[in-house]
Protein backbone atom coordinates (compact mmCIF):
# COMPACT_ATOMS: atom_id res chain seq x y z
CA UNK A 1 0.00 0.00 0.00
CA UNK A 2 1.36 3.38 -1.12
CA UNK A 3 0.43 6.19 0.82
CA UNK A 4 1.47 10.02 0.15
CA UNK A 5 3.57 12.08 2.75
CA UNK A 6 0.28 13.77 3.69
CA UNK A 7 -1.49 10.03 4.58
CA UNK A 8 1.60 8.85 6.26
CA UNK A 9 1.42 11.68 8.49
CA UNK A 10 -2.41 11.39 9.28
CA UNK A 11 -1.18 7.72 10.16
CA UNK A 12 1.23 8.84 12.57
CA UNK A 13 -0.89 11.12 14.16
CA UNK A 14 -3.48 8.52 14.70
CA UNK A 15 -0.40 6.19 16.04
CA UNK A 16 0.40 9.00 18.55
CA UNK A 17 -3.17 9.38 19.37
CA UNK A 18 -3.20 5.80 20.67
CA UNK A 19 -5.84 5.03 18.79
CA UNK A 20 -6.13 1.25 18.18
CA UNK A 21 -5.50 -0.94 14.83
CA UNK A 22 -9.30 -1.01 14.31
CA UNK A 23 -10.21 2.60 14.84
CA UNK A 24 -7.01 3.40 12.37
CA UNK A 25 -8.32 0.80 9.93
CA UNK A 26 -12.22 2.41 10.72
CA UNK A 27 -10.52 6.37 9.88
CA UNK A 28 -8.62 5.02 7.00
CA UNK A 29 -11.68 4.03 5.48
CA UNK A 30 -13.99 7.00 6.21
CA UNK A 31 -11.01 9.66 6.08
CA UNK A 32 -8.93 8.55 3.05
CA UNK A 33 -11.66 6.23 1.39
CA UNK A 34 -8.87 3.18 1.79
CA UNK A 35 -10.99 -0.28 2.71
CA UNK A 36 -8.24 -2.32 4.46
CA UNK A 37 -8.13 -5.45 6.01
CA UNK A 38 -7.10 -5.35 9.81
CA UNK A 39 -3.96 -7.36 8.72
CA UNK A 40 -3.26 -4.66 6.09
CA UNK A 41 -3.38 -1.69 8.43
CA UNK A 42 -1.42 -3.62 10.73
CA UNK A 43 1.60 -4.26 8.49
CA UNK A 44 0.83 -0.36 6.97
CA UNK A 45 1.82 0.62 10.26
CA UNK A 46 4.91 -1.74 10.63
CA UNK A 47 6.00 -0.44 7.22
CA UNK A 48 5.76 3.30 8.59
CA UNK A 49 8.11 2.20 11.70
CA UNK A 50 4.92 3.00 13.99
CA UNK A 51 4.54 1.41 17.03
CA UNK A 52 0.91 1.66 18.47
CA UNK A 53 1.11 2.41 22.28
CA UNK A 54 -0.12 -0.25 24.45
CA UNK A 55 -2.60 0.43 27.37
CA UNK A 56 -1.33 -2.14 29.25
CA UNK A 57 2.29 -3.72 29.41
CA UNK A 58 2.22 -7.21 28.11
CA UNK A 59 2.16 -10.03 30.44
CA UNK A 60 4.98 -12.79 29.71
CA UNK A 61 3.04 -16.20 28.72
CA UNK A 62 4.08 -19.24 28.80
CA UNK A 63 6.69 -21.64 26.60
CA UNK A 64 6.78 -20.39 22.90
CA UNK A 65 6.50 -21.83 19.73
CA UNK A 66 9.09 -20.88 16.99
CA UNK A 67 8.09 -19.16 14.23
CA UNK A 68 8.70 -22.43 11.49
CA UNK A 69 7.07 -24.80 13.69
CA UNK A 70 3.86 -22.08 13.78
CA UNK A 71 3.35 -22.06 10.05
CA UNK A 72 3.78 -25.78 9.48
CA UNK A 73 0.96 -27.89 8.49
CA UNK A 74 0.22 -31.73 9.76
CA UNK A 75 -0.03 -34.16 7.78
CA UNK A 76 -3.75 -35.00 7.12
CA UNK A 77 -4.41 -37.73 9.12
CA UNK A 78 -3.08 -36.06 12.13
CA UNK A 79 -5.37 -32.59 12.42
CA UNK A 80 -5.94 -31.06 15.56
CA UNK A 81 -4.19 -34.32 17.35
CA UNK A 82 -1.43 -32.33 19.69
CA UNK A 83 -2.28 -29.13 20.42
CA UNK A 84 -0.72 -27.32 23.02
CA UNK A 85 -1.96 -23.45 24.37
CA UNK A 86 1.16 -20.92 23.56
CA UNK A 87 -0.56 -17.96 25.45
CA UNK A 88 -2.11 -17.30 28.82
CA UNK A 89 -5.50 -15.39 29.39
CA UNK A 90 -5.34 -12.49 27.34
CA UNK A 91 -4.31 -9.16 29.71
CA UNK A 92 -7.50 -7.69 27.54
CA UNK A 93 -9.81 -8.63 30.01
CA UNK A 94 -11.93 -11.69 29.90
CA UNK A 95 -10.85 -12.65 25.87
CA UNK A 96 -8.08 -15.63 26.19
CA UNK A 97 -6.20 -16.70 22.81
CA UNK A 98 -4.70 -19.62 22.21
CA UNK A 99 -1.92 -20.82 19.39
CA UNK A 100 -2.48 -24.16 18.19
CA UNK A 101 1.21 -25.71 18.09
CA UNK A 102 0.03 -27.75 14.96
CA UNK A 103 -1.50 -25.96 12.59
CA UNK A 104 -5.30 -26.05 11.19
CA UNK A 105 -4.72 -28.00 7.83
CA UNK A 106 -5.18 -25.33 5.20
CA UNK A 107 -4.02 -22.66 7.67
CA UNK A 108 -0.57 -20.55 7.79
CA UNK A 109 -1.99 -19.91 11.62
CA UNK A 110 -4.38 -21.54 13.70
CA UNK A 111 -5.78 -21.35 17.54
CA UNK A 112 -8.66 -21.33 20.02
CA UNK A 113 -10.36 -18.47 21.43
CA UNK A 114 -12.77 -18.12 24.54
CA UNK A 115 -14.82 -15.31 24.59
CA UNK A 116 -16.24 -13.33 27.88
CA UNK A 117 -19.43 -15.38 27.96
CA UNK A 118 -17.65 -18.78 27.87
CA UNK A 119 -18.23 -19.66 24.72
CA UNK A 120 -14.96 -21.33 22.60
CA UNK A 121 -14.42 -21.05 18.80
CA UNK A 122 -11.45 -21.39 16.35
CA UNK A 123 -10.08 -19.12 14.68
CA UNK A 124 -7.48 -19.40 11.64
CA UNK A 125 -5.64 -17.37 8.78
CA UNK A 126 -6.23 -18.66 5.66
CA UNK A 127 -3.58 -18.53 2.81
CA UNK A 128 -4.55 -15.01 1.71
CA UNK A 129 -4.20 -13.78 4.97
CA UNK A 130 -7.94 -13.58 5.68
CA UNK A 131 -8.59 -14.34 9.48
CA UNK A 132 -11.90 -16.96 10.45
CA UNK A 133 -13.59 -17.46 13.27
CA UNK A 134 -15.39 -20.57 13.70
CA UNK A 135 -17.75 -21.42 16.44
CA UNK A 136 -18.10 -24.62 18.29
CA UNK A 137 -21.97 -23.25 19.22
CA UNK A 138 -23.99 -22.68 16.06
CA UNK A 139 -25.19 -19.20 14.78
CA UNK A 140 -23.31 -17.72 17.96
CA UNK A 141 -21.52 -14.12 17.30
CA UNK A 142 -19.69 -12.95 20.09
CA UNK A 143 -20.27 -9.40 21.32
CA UNK A 144 -18.39 -6.14 19.84
CA UNK A 145 -16.42 -5.81 22.67
CA UNK A 146 -15.25 -9.14 22.83
CA UNK A 147 -14.39 -8.94 19.46
CA UNK A 148 -12.04 -6.09 19.94
CA UNK A 149 -10.53 -7.82 22.53
CA UNK A 150 -10.25 -10.87 20.70
CA UNK A 151 -8.46 -8.66 17.76
CA UNK A 152 -6.00 -7.76 20.30
CA UNK A 153 -4.74 -10.30 22.15
CA UNK A 154 -4.24 -12.25 18.88
CA UNK A 155 -2.55 -9.19 17.60
CA UNK A 156 -0.14 -9.35 20.66
CA UNK A 157 -0.07 -13.48 20.53
CA UNK A 158 1.24 -13.11 16.75
CA UNK A 159 3.57 -10.47 17.80
CA UNK A 160 5.30 -12.81 20.07
CA UNK A 161 5.93 -15.17 17.71
CA UNK A 162 7.28 -12.92 15.07
CA UNK A 163 4.17 -13.45 12.58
Amino acid sequence: MQLDEAQRKKVAAWVAEGLKLSEIQNRLSSELGLRLTYMEVRMLVDDLKLVPKDLEPAKPAGPLLNAGAASAAPPAGKAGAKEAPVAAPSPTGGVSVTVDQLTRPGAVVSGKVTFSDGNRADWYFDQTGRLALASQQPGYRPPAEDLQQFQAALDAELSKLGL
